[in-house]
């Protein structure tokens, strides 16, 4: 999550120290230093951020008269990085593009090149580090099934012949699937594109529950508004899923501008504040989640530099 001792400390700050010695250096020197993404983002003058369209309230679409702009928790937290991208390229004025991706699309977009930093409500586990970088922990969740409050469904057990979507390239279909195995229980799933897709499927009767992080499915809830009370979530945890940004691998550079960043903000508290504006206020659709923050992720953020 963070630094694990002091040897990786020490490293980690002479690797950021390192990175940013450059600012000192005139534009043209520091492209001639800067390695990795830092410098590819110097060179081309901006940061590729991928966002998702629905993954309340980590990254989604706010709708501004006739137009639109990404928003949440992890949007907030990549801009903060890409301030300190800038400022360790010497490019001030270093700009932000949005790349929608979606869960299925999202790490071949990182490895491909595609974006930069990928900002929304990605696990990170140890077979995906086998191809992408990940910061430090931002939130932890849990896989669980959302249904219609009416649906006589109160627990994955009693899935038995029903219809459950999932959404594609994410880590729930693997805990659904062993988890109906385990408890040799029959049932159908099904596969949406995104988020969205697969609350539809709810909606309109194609599917009777679905599976996916607990956080996201509160959100789905929040940003339907009068409607969402018609679902509920149920409390069973099919699996446990914790959140990072996500960057290409073997960019040590890269990865230590990343920890410092969030090092800061939680020596700072703005890392606490961040999470206060979109897990405790009110969005932007006047919905509130009022989800307080976890005693794992009160920890994963101590351990960072955050007081009480």
């Amino acid at each position: 999550m963070t630094l694990a001792g002091t040897r990786g400390s020490a490293w980690l700050s002479g690797a950021l120290a390192a990175v940013l010695m450059v600012v000192a250096a005139t534009p043209g020197q520091a492209v001639e230093i800067l390695t990795g993404t830092i410098k590819k983002a110097a060179e081309r003058g901006e940061v590729v951020i991928g966002v998702r369209a629905s993954s309340v309230p980590f990254s989604f679409v706010e709708k501004l008269g006739q137009s639109e702009r990404p928003v949440g928790y992890a949007v907030d937290i990549c801009q903060e990085i890409a301030d300190d991208i800038a400022r360790a390229s010497g490019r001030a004025g270093l700009k932000i593009r949005y790349e929608p991706v979606t869960s299925e699309t999202r790490i071949a977009a990182v490895t491909s090149g595609k974006i930069d930093l990928e900002c929304g409500s990605t696990t990170t586990n140890a077979e995906r580090r086998k191809s992408v970088g990940f910061s430090p922990v931002m939130f932890i969740s849990a896989t669980k099934l959302l249904v219609k409050r009416n649906a006589g469904i109160a627990s994955y057990r009693d899935l038995g012949g029903r219809k459950v979507v999932v959404t594609a390239g994410t880590t729930n279909e693997a805990a659904l699937r062993d988890i109906l195995a385990k408890s040799k229980i029959q049932a159908e799933i099904l596969v949406g594109k995104d988020h969205a897709e697969s609350f539809a499927m709810v909606k309109d009767g194609r599917a009777d529950a679905f599976a996916t992080d607990d956080v996201l499915l509160y959100g789905l809830k929040a940003d339907a508004g009068a409607e969402g009370s018609t679902y509920t979530v149920l409390p069973e945890k099919l699996s446990f899923e914790p959140y990072a940004i996500m960057f290409r691998k073997d960019d040590p550079a890269l990865s230590a501008l990343v920890t410092s960043t969030f090092e800061r903000l939680a020596e700072t508290r703005e890392l606490r504040w961040t999470y206060e504006k979109w897990f405790i206020k009110r969005l932007p659709n006047g919905e509130r989640l009022d989800i307080p923050m976890s005693e794992e992720l009160k920890t994963a953020f101590a351990v960072m530099g955050l007081r009480d």
